[in-house]
């Protein structure tokens, strides 16, 4: 079984806000295999910087609007400031 990563997502919501972009369509643009897509949209995967920036151009969106880390509460307990 694979482990989840901490990274979430919105590739999914982003797709089908730009007509209903395929899978297959995002990986060509992006250079990676749909398979690859597919774990990055499930959480099974972490892209690499470089292809997290080129999901975050095909969306003309910014890289904090397609992923996030964390909730939050896990980073402020990381950072020793949660009581």
């Amino acid at each position: 079984m694979v482990k989840p990563t901490g990274i979430t997502n919105r590739i999914r919501t982003l797709r089908f806000a730009c007509g209903e972009m395929t899978q297959a369509e995002l990986a060509e643009r992006i250079g990676v295999t749909r398979q690859t897509v597919i774990a990055i949209e499930k959480g099974r995967y972490s892209p690499s910087l470089e292809t997290a920036f080129r999901i975050a151009r095909v969306f003309a969106v910014p890289l904090e609007q397609v992923f996030q880390y964390g909730n939050g509460a896990d980073e402020a307990d990381e950072e020793g400031t949660a009581p």
